[in-house]
């Protein structure tokens, strides 16, 4: 593998920069400054961040040779994940690695609010003795209301049960299967939460749907002895909402560990409150995190460049495994030999997965196809990641079905071409490891895709096929297999070849010129 440059510009723990350090020449500068990394970037194909550096549309544009960012941490809303989809660039975080450490920090903070811990600590400093000051509260019996039960969320509700909690989760993602695994009370209506939870915990990524959640209305349908915990974003919560319902005390309390602006500001009314436990985005900050978050960064940049499969992709449109990989390779290869093939413009791409693959994968095979359709176009330029947005700016419509119906073999793939001249039709499945074409139009086949193809349309009379043969040999190209699908005997045929050698323009044309040949494609794969 080549030695390629890669940025780390904001702190990484030391195993992580080891691990990179093996494949990599690694440039270690954290803290830079933003003008010296959009001079910089430019060299570098890969970048690693953890919550530090914005990786905007600006940085994006100048990054003319990265291939993957890397976020060392779950969230990614400090990089344009839109701008790095258009431009091919694949974003990639360590959803697991910090879990329980934000788990036990959002324990640490519902057990400091309730029981006044840093409030204590502070005046005991000052040589205060004031134990009736700080009479707590008990999370034994309470009930805890979860608004995300994702991975976090999930560990937060395990160690709850320890404490005797009831648990009401809010989270529309999750199957009634999970919850009852979790034993929590899973419910649709966050409001009916709100009012029956004594602490409210948030743990939901940050997005334009969440942005605010947890707002005027939100707060005052807490209970006044309700308290309000959050390590998951700092916009998820309208903060001047909070600091009127706290100083007000609408509610008892809140601990929180992130802010919609961070750094927080010296001037933040919250600051100012006797009511809440605030830390400075701890919920990650323990040295197993940071190691744990360091490493699964490291080697799926790794695993990028080494062309195997990587396990956290933000990005990616298809959810890549081993038992995906071969079908994700049929796909890329259909929609290559598609391509070469279409004589009209392309209106609309139907994808068809087909017999047992519909119920076998639940993920999306389009970008596959679109990047293996795109690319005799587009090259290099076009890869799984950025191939749907580059089709929708070409206009063209894709559109994915399933179906349990197939034809000789279990599984197939088939593509539906529309053009404004008509429809292609192609089919293929995975056999012994091995892509192969079942169907061109309605004409049937079965032969292993092969790097060189040609395909010739044809009026099925005998000497058309050693005709073409001959041209090939007389010009050294080797045929290694051949197959051909009619439906009539002497009517339309199509031959398709497996050619050892490249063809060019001139021996193409002396087969176009044969009688009997309505059209031949060389397609290469």
């Amino acid at each position: 593998m080549e030695r390629y440059k890669v940025l780390v510009s904001d702190p990484l723990a030391e195993a992580g920069l080891n691990k990179l350090r093996e494949y990599f020449d690694v440039d270690y500068k954290p803290g830079l400054p933003k003008e010296e990394l959009l001079n910089i970037i430019g060299d570098y194909v890969a970048l690693v961040v953890r919550s530090e550096t914005k990786v905007t549309k600006e940085v994006i544009e100048r990054a003319k040779n990265l291939k993957v960012i890397g976020r060392a941490g779950v969230g990614v809303d400090n990089i344009d994940v839109e701008e790095a989809t258009r431009k091919g660039i694949l974003v990639i975080n360590a959803p697991e690695g910090n879990t329980i450490a934000a788990c036990e920090h959002t324990i640490g903070l519902m057990l400091a609010i309730s029981r006044k811990i840093p409030h204590a600590f502070w005046l005991l400093k000052q040589g205060k003795w004031e134990r009736k000051s700080f009479i707590g509260n008990e999370l034994y019996g309470k009930t805890l209301g979860l608004v995300g039960l994702g991975r976090i969320g999930s560990e937060v509700a395990k160690r709850a049960k320890s404490f005797r909690m009831r648990i009401i989760a809010y989270d529309p993602f999750i199957s009634l299967e999970k919850a009852k695994e979790l034993e929590v009370e899973l419910t649709d209506d966050l409001y009916y939460l709100l009012r029956e939870a004594d602490y409210v915990s948030l743990h939901l990524p940050l997005t334009q749907e969440t942005k605010n959640l947890i707002g005027k209305k939100e707060l005052e349908s807490m209970k006044p002895t309700a308290y309000l915990i959050n390590c998951a974003r700092g916009g998820l919560v309208d903060e001047s909402a909070l600091y009127e319902v706290l100083k007000d005390k609408k509610i008892a309390g809140a601990a929180l560990d992130v802010f919609k602006s961070e750094p927080i500001e010296p001037d933040n009314p919250l600051l100012t409150l006797d009511n809440v436990v605030l830390t400075p985005h701890l919920g990650a900050s323990t040295q197993e995190a940071q190691e744990k978050v360091a490493l699964i960064v490291a080697e799926d940049i790794i695993r990028f460049f080494k062309g195997e499969v990587v396990t956290h992709a933000v990005n990616l449109p298809i959810q890549v495994s081993p038992e995906i990989l071969p079908f994700i390779r049929l796909g890329e290869k259909l929609g290559k030999l598609l391509a070469q093939v279409v004589n009209a413009n392309p209106e609309e791409l139907e994808i068809q997965i087909c017999g047992e693959l519909a119920n076998k994968i639940e993920t999306s095979l389009a970008s596959a196809v679109v990047k293996g359709f795109l690319e005799p176009i587009l090259g290099e330029e076009v890869n799984l990641i950025n191939a749907l947005p580059m089709a929708k700016d070409r206009k063209l419509k894709i559109k994915e079905v399933r179906t349990e119906e197939t034809d000789t073999y279990r599984t197939s793939l088939k593509l539906r071409l529309k053009t404004e001249k008509g429809f292609i039709e192609l089919s293929g499945t995975v056999s012994r490891g091995q892509e192969r074409l079942l169907k061109i139009q309605d004409y049937y086949l079965d032969l292993a895709l092969a790097p060189y193809l040609l395909i010739a349309f044809h009026i099925d009379k005998p000497g058309i096929i050693g005709q073409v043969g001959t041209i090939l040999g007389e010009n050294q190209i080797n045929i290694a297999a051949m197959q051909v699908g009619r439906k009539e005997i002497g009517k339309d045929a199509v031959m398709v070849l497996v050619i050892d050698n490249p063809v060019s323009e001139e021996v193409l044309n002396k087969i176009k010129r044969l009688e009997n040949i309505i059209d031949v494609y060389y397609v290469c794969i």
